[in-house]
């Protein structure tokens, strides 16, 4: 190949990966973790109890609870976020070992409540040989309800 051609082709390079990096976010996993900001954070104005995040969709509002999100994160930190969605309150993650652990598991969440309340707070959790036993399942669940309430007991919102 001559010294033009590759000339060409590298610029045409360059310019493709300019226009990509432009097309993304900040390139922060943080902004799509962690929605509603850190837990410790200076309250918001107009902050109630339960922040909320709210989006309209053709007329309805779907809003999901900060402190279940948060602690389904914290809880579940050592597996890999394949996809989140904080305005529909869904997490969904790939296989992870838990620390000391053997058996790897993914999980998706599904916060569908803005109450901090059990029965807004929906795991499946898997294996690579199928679904964990209904004990693992409800240990899971109780420990994101657990630390949900740890949460926001710091916040002082109790």
């Amino acid at each position: 190949m001559n010294s033009p051609t590759r000339l060409v082709r590298t610029g045409l390079a360059g310019l493709l990966l300019a226009a990509l990096s432009a097309c993304g976010s900040s390139g922060s996993l943080g902004s799509l973790t962690a929605p509603f900001g850190s837990i410790g954070s200076a309250p918001m104005a107009q902050a109630p109890a339960t922040r909320q995040a709210s989006r309209i969709r053709g007329g309805e509002t779907v809003a999901v609870n900060r402190y279940l999100w948060n602690a389904s994160l914290d809880v579940l930190n050592f597996l890999p976020i394949q996809s989140v969605d904080p305005f529909t309150g869904v997490i969904v993650t790939g296989f992870g070992t838990p620390p000391g652990g053997s058996r790897a598991y993914r999980a998706t969440i599904h916060v569908s409540d803005p109450a901090l309340d059990a029965r807004a707070l929906n795991v499946a959790l898997a294996t690579r040989a199928g679904p964990v036993s209904a004990e693992t399942q409800r240990a899971i669940e109780d420990a994101i309800l657990s630390r949900a309430r740890e949460l926001r007991i710091r916040d002082g919102n109790i």
